[in-house]
């Protein structure tokens, strides 16, 4: 939680100081003399600087003196610099910047992924300012993901379900290594937040199907992210909320080659929960202490980056036990999670660049569960096995450790060929009740793709991946295309086709490990049409499941479904002055046989149709931005399945949809300075109406009691202030974003 707040320090504005501003002005044009709109013009070394309009001009004010440098840049064009002295006097400065050809005119694929960050080609949805200022979303990624097409508004369980795939069928990746354990541990019906700081990432891929060949073992969508590079300089921070305290450091070397930084954040929740009380009874209220620490060197064609979090917490809740108004279902946990990242890029030469990487997590829960009396007593009802089964210790352990290495070539032009393997060794042991189950996994991969340039009009992505699993005994193959096709200025068709594979989850794997891979295979076209300001963006897709692990009567792979629907997508950061808003709608058919499921039915995860709006607003004159979330969804299906004795398999014994799902997030953020710290205060809130939301039901042994699935709150509140040393983002902030 400290670290969903540390982010937003990267968003502070600067204070006026007291000397005189000069203006500098000019226009952009490319060297045939058109007009270059969205072209950002920045003095190197400040944060001064503007963005040309639509007739090419710029203009902005500074209060610096003496020589400096100003950069003109836009994608798919070189930069451009002049230098300049600034004394008293206006300065009228025109830039001619030259045509990247093979950059900007080659069309890139699309299909099933939204890209943000500083990649070159990249079409940016969201970037890290989004993800801080979404109203509601509190600085968490998967929050701020969860608004755009394709994925579910779950709230009981942590992860992305996407397209029909369960939260588990969505895996995360950082610098190319997949990362194990995510989220903060699961606690029955309420949602975890994620453990990494969106700050921390440069570029973003949230991956709806048909992602590359470089990633595997994730059924239906993949979020891949890559961390920054180096700090803009160095900085001390610090922050003081409603639930948690922080401090950080950065430090950059003079010459800007090497930097290091840690952080440590304390969270603590009783202080809020006196205030805003909770419909569970705490008798252990969550307690957070989190650190990590990194360190990057460039090298001489590349830079080697290391991170490394490390994380404790404990909590404890006690809810009456649906099969018996007497009796109260506790439930204790504490985690340890301690994740590293090694990652080192080298440009080779003769167009040849490598990646390596290497990652290790160690995460360890301790869950025990008591049936309580009224007294908060521990009992036990061995005549009655459902409801003695409340009882259970699991000592937990899961460790990953993996290596990747990747080698690109360039082969003509700007097409590239890439290949490379990976090799993971995975520890799991559990122990239930004095039952220990151990599994060690050496699962490796190899994998090839192309990215084939045909035209600056046609581009194709074309690649495989090999996988073998000791633990099952099992291997595959997966191909999988795109192709991409320029239809007009900024617009473009893009197709993709894929098979992906997955593992069996650790939970079934310990009744047998007779098992196979789960299957996906992707189908996708869309249309987007994007520029700077705007982005449309629509897309169909067909998704067949087979070999879903079934839980009766046996464990085995004879599940089946499909998903299928339309998704818009739409985003305006021009029409309004300083208004930011996007608008997203997915529609979704969807069917899967699976578990203890009787028969193929709609997932009680999945709603058919799913829309968010998100609106931001930033009002200089006051140095405050106002963000609001508006998200909604239909009613998710539940069930209760019997089973029937005589027929010897499941039957459905009651079934509905819950009621639809509506939520208006807000934030606020108020930049100033705090004597010679900048500083922004932060105010937040969840389901600001109100809304009544329900998730699902939980169903007594027999079925003959259900209870809803809601908030512990309806609204969460939160109130912050962090402050930094060192950093001011304001014209970053202000005139890149808005």
């Amino acid at each position: 939680m400290k670290k969903a707040t540390l982010f937003l320090l990267t968003i502070i504005f600067s204070i006026t100081a007291v000397y005189s501003q000069v203006k500098v002005s000019g226009i952009v044009k490319d060297t045939r003399g058109r007009i270059i709109d969205g072209a950002s013009i920045t003095l190197k070394s400040t944060y001064d600087g503007a963005v040309s309009d639509s007739s090419g001009h710029f203009s902005f004010k500074t209060f610096e003196k003496g020589d400096f440098v100003l950069v003109a840049k836009i994608l798919g064009y070189k930069s451009a610099e002049q230098t300049i002295t600034i004394n008293k006097e206006p300065l009228t400065i025109n830039f001619a910047l030259k045509e990247e050809v093979t950059e900007l005119k080659a069309v890139s694929v699309t299909a099933g992924s939204f890209e943000a960050g500083d990649k070159k080609r990249a079409a940016t949805v969201l970037s890290s300012l989004d993800i801080y200022t979404t109203g509601g979303a509190n600085a968490d990624i998967t929050a701020t993901v969860k608004t755009l097409p394709g994925a579910q508004q779950v709230g009981e369980q942590e992860g992305l379900f996407v397209r029909g795939g369960a939260g588990y069928e969505t895996k995360q990746f950082i610098d190319g290594t997949l990362v194990n354990n995510p989220y903060y541990s699961s606690v029955p019906d309420l949602a975890q937040r994620g453990r990494f700081a969106p700050n921390l990432f440069k570029g973003t891929v949230f991956s709806t199907g048909g992602y590359s060949a470089l990633y595997g073992q994730a059924l239906s969508s993949a979020l891949i992210l890559e961390s920054i590079d180096m700090p803009d300089q160095s900085q001390l921070n610090a922050s003081i909320s409603t639930v948690f305290v922080g401090a950080g450091l950065q430090e950059l070397s003079k010459n800007k080659k090497s930097s290091w930084g840690f952080d440590y954040g304390y969270t603590n929740v009783w202080p809020y929960f006196q205030i805003v009380k909770q419909s569970i009874d705490y008798f252990r209220v969550p307690e957070f202490h989190t650190a990590d620490a990194n360190y990057r060197v460039k090298t001489i064609g590349g830079i080697i980056k290391y991170y490394t979090t490390f994380a404790y917490n404990h909590l404890g809740l006690r809810r009456p036990n649906i099969d018996s108004s007497n009796l109260k279902t506790a439930f204790a946990l504490e985690n340890v999670n301690w994740y590293n990242n090694l990652s080192w890029r080298e440009s080779l030469g003769r167009g040849w660049k490598m990646n390596l990487g290497t990652s290790w997590s160690i995460n360890h829960d301790l869950i025990e569960q008591q049936l309580q009396n009224q007294n908060n007593v521990q009992v036990h009802y061995p005549s009655l096995p459902w409801l003695d089964s409340t009882n259970f210790q699991l000592n937990n352990w899961q460790n990953l450790a993996q290596i990747k290495a990747v080698f690109d070539k360039r082969i003509s032009g700007i097409s590239v060929v890439r290949f490379g393997g990976e090799y993971w060794y995975v520890y799991n042991k559990s122990t239930y009740n004095g039952y220990t189950n151990l599994q060690k996994d050496n699962f490796t991969s190899l994998f090839s793709e192309a990215d084939l340039y045909i035209t600056n009009d046609i581009a194709a992505k074309v690649g495989a991946r090999f996988e073998y699993s000791s633990l099952i005994n099992k291997a595959n193959i997966a191909p999988r295309i795109s192709l991409a096709y320029k239809t007009g200025k900024d617009a473009q068709v893009s197709l993709a086709y894929g098979i992906f594979y997955q593992k069996p989850e650790q939970s079934q794997l310990i009744y047998t490990t007779d098992l196979g891979y789960t299957k996906a295979t992707h189908y996708i076209i869309n249309y987007q049409k994007m520029n700077t300001f705007y982005t449309f963006r629509i897309e169909a897709f067909y998704k067949k499941y087979e070999d879903l692990i079934k839980t009766f009567p046996t464990y085995n792979n004879s599940g089946s479904g499909y998903a299928q629907g339309i998704e818009l997508f739409w985003r305006d950061k021009k029409t309004i002055k300083n208004l930011d808003y996007w608008i997203s709608y997915s529609y979704l058919d969807t069917k899967r046989d699976y578990l203890n499921y009787p028969q193929q039915l709609q997932p009680n995860f999945s709603a058919n149709h799913t829309a968010s709006l998100v609106v931001k607003r930033f009002y200089p004159k006051i140095n405050t931005g106002f963000n609001f979330t508006y998200s909604y969804a239909t009613g998710r299906p539940y069930y209760y399945f019997a089973y029937n004795n005589g027929l010897g398999k499941y039957l459905i014994g009651d079934q509905g949809k819950t009621i639809d799902f509506n939520n208006l997030g807000f934030s606020m953020n108020y930049l100033t300075k705090i004597h010679k710290a900048f500083a922004v205060l932060v105010a937040s809130v969840t389901n600001l109406l109100g809304s009544n939301l329900v998730y699902g039901y939980n169903y007594s042994h027999d079925g003959a009691r259900k209870e809803s699935i809601t908030p512990p709150a309806k609204s969460f509140y939160f109130i912050g202030v962090f402050l930094s040393w060192g950093v001011d983002r304001r014209q970053d902030a202000i005139n890149n974003n808005l």
